[in-house]
């Protein structure tokens, strides 16, 4: 029987950056999205293989993780999901409206349980999308979001309680301490994941790619942009989807992937994989080793927006 749930999918995440017109440059000229709406210190883009009217929405201001948009089917699940929170006493930001932005829509928000911003919506207009051609090196959607947390297993447990996320793989220390849990909505491995860290802020974005011979063009072709890999390429135990991340002009962490596994839920059984064996990292052998100098590229700046709304 398969696993019905309120939240249907990940549809944008939303970052605060003080450099926005090199950011909104870097994502549209480089990284290979579409700007679809603007305005002063405001800029809505996405991407051309998605029918999501934006995936990733750039305001100008200080660092911070703005919000993350999440989708239900219908209203009658966003009214039910509103409900449900409600009674567990999550904290709302605004509750269930007409929603501003390219596509419009119907939705509300809240804090999550670090004070993170989560979006919920529906009903708003999809974008006319198209079939990335072979070779062609630019982004299909946005797979994923990672969130750095100071507390793991209290925040992965918020959202199991309260959005019914499901574990779908662990990664732990050699002594069996949690690190990393990937965590689904659907039948895809992970839609959000969150990674044990110093402090809470934004671990990575990652971006899904036609396929394996479009991920490797568009990774040269970040790398010929002057722009630093700081991990891979190399493919991934968990999910079994390809890596190569790097860093934005605002020293965001930001992945190009591929193949990530889709899962039989019915059947499915989480692992806990050991970071400290190769094969856990990386399948194929071709990325540098994991190191603390490697993983705190991936910490970044402290959050500095938790419990406040973002203005848009």
């Amino acid at each position: 029987m398969m696993t019905e749930r309120l939240v249907s999918h990940l549809r944008y995440a939303a970052l605060a950056i003080p450099n926005f017109q090199e950011e909104r440059d870097f994502f549209v000229k480089h990284w290979g999205l579409t700007e679809v709406e603007s305005a002063e210190g405001l800029a809505y883009l996405a991407a051309e293989g998605s029918p999501e009217p934006y995936i990733l929405r750039l305001r100008q201001d200080d660092k911070r993780i703005d919000l993350v948009g999440l989708a239900t089917k219908d209203r009658k699940d966003l009214h039910a999901l509103a409900d449900k929170l409600r009674a567990e006493g999550v904290q709302f930001v605004h509750d269930p409206q007409d929603l501003q932005g390219p596509g419009g829509g119907y939705g509300f928000r809240v804090f999550d349980g670090d004070g993170r911003v989560l979006e919920f919506s529906t009903d708003y207009e999809l974008r006319e999308s198209r079939k990335i051609r072979e070779r062609e090196p630019i982004p299909v959607k946005l797979s994923h979001v990672v969130f750095n947390t100071a507390d793991l297993a209290t925040t992965a447990q918020w959202y199991i309680d309260h959005l019914d996320f499901a574990i779908s793989d662990s990664l732990v220390r050699p002594d069996g301490t949690d690190l990393m849990h990937f965590m689904r909505c659907n039948e895809n491995h992970h839609s959000i994941a969150v990674a044990s860290g110093p402090h809470h802020s934004l671990h990575h974005l990652s971006f899904e790619m036609r396929g394996i011979e479009e991920w490797m063009r568009g990774s040269g072709k970040i790398l010929r942009a002057g722009t630093r890999m700081i991990w891979g390429p190399g493919r991934h135990n968990a999910g079994d989807n390809t890596f190569a991340y790097f860093l934005d002009p605002a020293g965001n962490t930001i992945e190009y992937t591929t193949e990530l596994a889709v899962l039989d839920e019915d059947t499915w059984h989480p692992s806990r994989m050991d970071i400290s064996e190769l094969s856990t990292q990386d399948q194929w052998g071709t990325a540098q080793e994991m190191s603390e100098l490697v993983a705190r590229e991936s910490f970044n700046d402290i959050d500095k927006g938790l419990f406040v709304a973002p203005p848009v």
